[in-house]
């Protein structure tokens, strides 16, 4: 899926980060959402390739990525936490400022590495969500039926990790309204890191970090910290988030350069609409 991309694990100061990389130009860094891992950007990141020096990780927690180990106050799963993984990753390859795309989860790092590492970041994308403390603040029914999964992935340990565990497979892919678009060879690399209990726990962090560690840093910033970077935002057509948001005017709280619309898909964008997401990513990327 990946052709004439390195595959390799770097050493970053606090976990080891599995990474793939190709391609030549500026730098361009992937980060997946849950519960996928770097293997989600594999109808994209070879066309990425033939114009920017690609970089996808596994986030900390995620696929082959290790999982450090947790904390009363969840910090290790924060998105902080993850964003400095990344601009290790980054700097290891050789790339001090570049252009990050982010899915889900991998959107909430990318806003808090834009937030936290300005000098870093060139241009952002985020794919299908709008700030962690955003919704939070605006939690409703909808929201809280909508997205059940933040809180339940969110309650205290070993509830969900027992839930889940009995079954990985099913909540991954087999529970009411999971429709399943994934490739197999990437719903294989999915599904092998999701049967490690490892992983089911460490993802379980990362909602805990967001409900709590994120959200209070979010909190400590809206209004008084914009994002420096031109920022797109693309969300799913066929999902919830521009329901129920105005996913622009929000975005527009959190940086002065802001575009974006909708993608004719669900919720995974880059795998069921990848023309599209390509072809949005790309002319963003190329201003």
């Amino acid at each position: 899926m990946f052709d004439d991309f390195t595959l390799e694990h770097i050493e970053t100061p606090e976990a080891t980060i599995r990474v793939r990389h190709g391609g030549s130009g500026p730098p361009l860094l992937l980060l997946h959402g849950y519960p996928q891992t770097h293997v989600m950007w594999h109808r994209i990141a070879p066309r990425l390739a033939r114009e920017y020096s690609v970089v996808a990780m596994d986030l900390r927690g995620y696929g082959e990525s290790s999982k450090p180990p947790t904390t009363d106050d969840h910090e290790p799963y924060s998105k902080r936490a993850m964003a400095r993984d990344a601009v290790a990753v980054m700097k290891h390859l050789g790339h001090e400022r570049f252009a990050v795309a982010g899915h889900d989860r991998g959107g909430r790092v990318a806003y808090r590495l834009a937030l936290d590492h300005p000098e870093r970041v060139r241009k952002i994308a985020t794919l299908d969500i709008i700030p962690t403390g955003e919704h939070f603040r605006r939690a409703d029914m909808k929201f809280g039926l909508g997205y059940w999964h933040w809180f339940f992935l969110a309650q205290p340990y070993p509830l969900p990790e027992k839930l889940i565990g009995t079954d990985p497979a099913w909540f991954l892919t087999g529970r009411p309204n999971r429709t399943n678009v994934h490739a197999p060879e990437a719903l294989d690399d999915y599904m092998r890191s999701y049967r490690d209990p490892a992983t089911i726990h460490a993802s379980c962090e990362d909602y805990r970090a967001g409900a709590t560690y994120d959200f209070q840093l979010d909190e400590a910033d809206r209004g008084k910290k914009k994002i420096a970077a031109p920022l797109l935002a693309l969300w799913a057509g066929r999902g919830e988030v521009g329901k129920w948001y105005d996913v622009l005017g929000i975005w527009r709280d959190w940086a002065d350069d802001v575009r974006g619309h909708a993608i004719d898909a669900g919720h995974f964008m880059a795998e069921e609409a990848p023309d599209e997401t390509y072809a949005a990513l790309r002319g963003f990327f190329a201003e």
